[in-house]
């Protein structure tokens, strides 16, 4: 019998319609980002209008040049005039980067899971979903291994420290961005890729 089509994808449907992981999709639904609920069994069960509404989302931020950047980044900055100049910096150094911002932990988580970039250049406090919260979420995320977490923060290393500090292997900066140490970070990236 041919009915309505059904409201919901499993977490494998929805991993592939959207190109992620499995486990993205879980943190995804976790957080909030996904409407999803239990069935009764323990089956997780993701709501259609949710992934069909992230992958509109996707597909509005397709159409990307043909020649491969060397980098991909995402930056996740709550502060409008930091996103820009950000933004501008990548040119001023001639290096091929697509970039991509987010202003809150929750869009970052996004962008993050769609794009899995090379560099990921992170804020602390922001509203919503903060950049402590956002980090441990990605560090639990095996596809993002390769990835680099660079944090660039009003805090100091000692307040970054009171509230639970930072997992191994992210990079810590204060504010204001010491662009030529992250131009530093961004070349042996590149360097590290090639190699």
């Amino acid at each position: 019998m041919a009915g309505k089509p059904k409201d919901y994808y499993s977490t494998r449907e929805a991993a592939e319609l959207l190109g992620v992981a499995v486990s993205t999709i879980q943190l995804w639904s976790n957080s909030g980002l996904l409407r999803a609920w239990t069935t009764v069994g323990g089956h997780r069960r993701i709501a259609r209008s949710s992934v069909d509404d992230m992958l509109s989302q996707k597909q509005l931020a397709a159409g990307e040049p043909s020649s491969k950047p060397q980098l991909s980044v995402v930056i996740v900055e709550d502060n409008a005039q930091q996103r820009r100049m950000y933004e501008q910096q990548f040119p001023a150094w001639e290096m091929s980067a697509s970039v991509e911002t987010a202003k809150d932990g929750y869009e970052g988580l996004v962008k993050i899971g769609q794009i899995q970039p090379d560099v990921i250049i992170a804020d602390l406090i922001m509203p919503k979903m903060d950049g402590f919260q956002m980090i441990r979420a990605l560090k639990q995320m095996p596809e993002l291994d390769h990835s680099l977490i660079v944090v660039i923060t009003g805090l100091t290393k000692d307040e970054v420290d009171n509230k639970g500090g930072l997992p191994d292997g992210v990079f810590l900066f204060t504010k204001p961005v010491p662009f030529d140490q992250l131009k530093a970070l961004l070349l042996q990236k590149i360097y590290n890729n090639v190699a």
